[in-house]
């Protein structure tokens, strides 16, 4: 098995193929392992996420007040100094993996050849060919980078660059509002730092349930952040005091600092597909089997974010794994009915199985249950104000359809929710059962009676 990235796609891919006794070569770009979600992507902005929660004293501030800070001045080497230790440390443990498990690994470039042979070129001009039987893309992706921006990595930065930082910025604009553009607009945000967040299109996480939106849209404008749906960009342009952003309505927006999130593209341009008969799309995405992942090219896979949506690390982990078992003659067994989706903003965001728009346009009956995280006890103690669970239920079956939370925790307490809907849990369970006292983990009681009161008994 030849492996091209080492991302969770190619990690997993690489493990799952010398587990079943295969011999793997991992090829990566970079300098060290991990790919883009160790290096620039997942662990990077989750890692400043929680760096600037705990120095900010976000977490704290319902109690002392919007002034309270752990740190006062707060500046970029404090918050490069834990990414940096997180990033060693994740490498480090891949590195392990991969020798406890036999699995070789090289840095370079491959470019194939033909179905079965591909070339390796390290950095230092070296050229090796490889043949193989099988082989699996987990390239990832870079940030687009369209020509109108003027990027400079000064004032203008795009997803990967922003880690470079050498400063607290005075204020931003963040143009895209997709999960990456979100996410560093709430986390300057929770920095005090006055944020305007401009998208295109009239919503923002179109995959997200719209009420979960909704909220989640309030909070971020009632702590003074700048929302500008609808709003197509005209042109860029910096100078000594900033970047001003020039709509097509007419309106112009002045920053400190301007990060360009509004999508992606794979990384594919140097693999010379064409020699096995692959063509990626505009973006640089390649088409797959979704159960098997297997290309056009029947010995080659893809996985990650390379495919496209929904380009989590999560569900890459799990098709580089699946790949690798159909690629060896392994029947894994179907995948679950839903996973989860995380939203690593401020506040979280997290959802499994259908949304309400979906449940609606499926003409099932249903009804909803809600419990706000500030009717908790939990939540009392952790002086959290906002933040809610939402449960959608089947009013034919009982069955629980969806579970969406906005706040504080939302990303682990979702795979409860994640628990019941694949095991066919129906809103019973939630009143039947006995959930820890206090905790946020509760509210999954309280809106499961929300709901049971508006079904009745059944």
């Amino acid at each position: 098995m030849l492996v091209i990235g080492s991302g969770p796609a190619g990690r997993r891919a690489a493990v799952q193929s010398a587990k079943l006794g295969k011999s793997v070569l991992v090829v990566d770009k970079g300098r060290r392992l991990g790919g883009v979600s160790v290096h620039t992507g997942t662990i990077p902005s989750k890692t400043l996420r929680e760096t600037v929660l705990n120095l900010s004293g976000w977490r704290e501030r319902g109690f002392y007040g919007q002034g309270y800070r752990v740190k006062q001045d707060i500046g970029a080497i404090d918050l490069m100094q834990r990414l940096h230790k997180t990033l060693d440390h994740e490498v480090e443990v891949l590195q392990h993996q991969f020798m406890r498990n036999m699995v070789r690994s090289v840095f370079g470039e491959v470019r194939f050849l033909d179905p079965n042979t591909a070339e390796v070129r390290t950095e230092t001009g070296d050229c090796t060919l490889v043949e193989f039987d099988k082989a699996l893309v987990a390239t990832g992706t870079h940030p687009y980078r369209p020509p109108h921006i003027p990027f400079d990595r000064t004032r203008v930065f795009d997803s990967d660059e922003i880690l470079e930082l050498e400063r607290i910025p005075r204020s931003m604009t963040v143009i895209g509002g997709g999960v990456i553009g979100v996410e560093y607009a709430t986390i300057f945000s929770a920095l005090d730092v006055p944020v305007t967040l401009i998208e295109a299109r009239d919503e923002i996480l179109n995959f997200v349930d719209r009420e979960i939106v909704d909220d989640f849209l309030h909070q971020m404008r009632d702590r003074g952040m700048t929302i500008r749906l609808g709003s197509q960009v005209k042109q860029v342009t910096t100078g000594a005091s900033g970047v001003d952003v020039e709509l097509t309505d007419g309106r112009r927006i002045r920053s400190d600092t301007l990060l360009f999130a509004a999508g992606r593209a794979g990384n594919v341009e140097r693999l010379n597909l064409s020699a096995v008969g692959l063509e990626p799309d505009s973006r640089g995405r390649l088409k797959v089997d979704p159960l098997t992942f297997q290309t056009e090219a029947a010995n080659i896979y893809a996985a990650g974010d390379v495919i496209g949506f929904p380009a989590l690390a999560s569900t890459s982990m799990e098709q580089g794994r699946v790949a690798a078992c159909h690629a060896f003659g392994v029947s894994p067994p179907p995948p679950p009915e839903t996973f989860p989706y995380g939203i690593y903003a401020v506040p979280e965001i997290s959802t499994v199985g259908q949304s309400e728009e979906e449940v609606k346009a499926s003409g099932e009956p249903y009804e909803c249950g809600i419990a706000r995280f500030r009717e908790t006890s939990r939540g009392h103690i952790m002086g959290v104000n906002t933040g809610f669970l939402k449960l959608i239920f089947s009013l034919k079956t009982r069955r629980l359809l969806g579970a969406h939370i906005v706040g504080e925790g939302a990303t682990e307490l979702i795979h409860i929710g994640q628990a019941v809907i694949n095991l066919q849990g129906t809103v019973d369970f939630f009143v039947e059962n006995t959930f820890n006292y206090p905790t946020l983990a509760e509210a999954y009681k309280v809106a499961g009676l929300d709901a049971w009161n508006r079904m009745g008994a059944g």
